[in-house]
């Protein structure tokens, strides 16, 4: 059965993951999932689908992996679905055939100027203080050292060595980014997730973040975007008053503080943070309770972003809030969260939303329904749409703290009948 598109609910998924493929994937939405939902959030699909950060870290962004599919897959999907996917602003691979050709050439490689090192952004150096104020969501520092043409130098990488960020201030960059935006309208895609697009504006004498070169940058993107008949999702985690602010001048926003405030009102029996929040949230915003990513906590507390302002929960709300994940999913999302896992997500906690609220199903559906009836458009993710428990195996085989909710399933599992107890 085909539906008409439109701004109904939409299921995030990665092709692999769930449908096996993208002619998998459009077979489930158009066969068991027929009706229930009017688009879908394609989590990167591009070559590698499968590389350091699950294909956020693209060697090749605007080829279809073939081990998913084509461009052709992805414009028949879209005849009966809206499509996002996501443009990955900052960074590209460490392996991209781009970067690997200023390893060897160093200055003397043409996309040399598209790639950030420490001294473009800090050429008569930097101090102690210019370095503890950049902000990064891992600890440590955001650059790498590597030899670039046989001279060592300090690459900025803001999320992990493999994922090398570029410089927005080439044209070399904008004809990237335009290329990876031609490609993806050309295939039928009319909702663009603009990735980490915040941490684009590094800039001396600031903390590097949402600076006012990532409006103009974002600007750029949206008209690019407009003209060829899509619109835009910003994809920024920080202050709720932030969100508020950029939801003014773009398509779309995410409202990050809605799962946090949803888990708050359910574990400590306290509504008025998100009655709070729904008075003053901004309208035209996604709305999700999970993601490939965990749940975030910056988007509800105080934040160094907007030194002097309260958040929407008090640090002792917080700290309680965590410690009631942690109990319960029965310890799954503490094995999963900062120290214990390789990837060091400081501003979230790993766990899946159906064991952050201790299996609990009333409480589950509760949530579900809070966050249909908030204003926007509501994504679910595809481990919440099947209330998936932590993947504790897929966590031991691989260290990653997000990968407990980045299961890979079969269309046996997906379709298999519940026995009635």
């Amino acid at each position: 059965m085909q539906h008409a598109k439109g701004h109904g609910p939409q299921l995030i998924t990665y092709a692999d993951r769930l449908g096996g493929d993208l002619r998998g994937l459009a077979e489930l939405l158009r066969g068991s999932l027929a009706g229930v939902f009017d688009g879908v959030h394609l989590l990167p699909y591009y070559t590698p689908h499968d590389g350091a950060d699950a294909g956020f870290d693209p060697r090749d962004h605007t080829q279809v992996d073939p081990r998913l599919g084509t461009w052709a897959d992805v414009r028949e999907l879209s005849a009966t679905h809206t499509i996002m996917s996501d443009v990955i602003v900052n960074h590209v691979s460490s392996r991209s055939a781009m970067f690997e050709d200023v390893r060897e050439r160093g200055d003397a490689s043409p996309w040399a100027p598209m790639f950030l090192t420490m001294d473009a952004v800090f050429p008569d150096g930097a101090t102690e203080e210019d370095l503890a104020r950049i902000y990064r969501p891992r600890p440590g520092l955001p650059f790498t050292a590597m030899t670039l043409g046989g001279r060592r130098r300090l690459v900025w990488t803001t999320f992990t060595p493999e994922q090398v960020d570029i410089d927005l201030r080439t044209p070399q960059a904008w004809e990237y980014l335009e290329s990876v935006i031609d490609a993806l309208t050309s295939a039928g895609v009319t909702l663009l997730r603009l990735d980490a697009v915040g941490y684009t504006g590094k800039e001396a004498g600031t903390d590097c973040f949402m600076t006012e070169s990532v409006k103009r940058h974002t600007q750029r993107i949206i008209d690019m975007a407009h003209e060829r008949g899509a619109d835009v999702l910003l994809e920024v985690h920080g202050h709720h008053t932030q969100q508020i602010e950029i939801a003014k001048s773009v398509d779309y926003v995410y409202d990050f503080a809605l799962p946090p405030l949803v888990l708050h009102a359910l574990h400590a029996k306290d509504l008025s943070p998100l009655d709070e929040w729904l008075r003053i949230r901004p309208a035209n915003a996604i709305t999700v309770l999970d993601t490939h990513d965990g749940i975030g906590i910056v988007d509800v507390g105080v934040s160094d972003l907007a030194p002097g302002l309260p958040g929407l929960l008090k640090p002792e709300q917080i700290d309680a809030l965590v410690e009631a994940i942690h109990a319960a999913s029965g310890g799954t999302s503490l094995a999963a969260t900062g120290a214990a896992a390789s990837n060091l997500d400081l501003y979230q906690v790993n766990c899946t939303f159906y064991d952050a609220l201790g299996r609990d199903d009333a409480a589950y559906l509760l949530a579900r329904l809070m966050q249909v009836m908030t204003p926007g458009i509501p994504q679910v993710y595809y481990v919440g749409l099947l209330a998936g428990e932590g993947d504790m195996e897929l966590l031991a085989r691989t260290g990653a703290g997000r990968d407990i909710n980045r299961h890979y399933l079969s269309f046996i599992q997906f379709s298999a009948p519940t026995t009635p107890t």
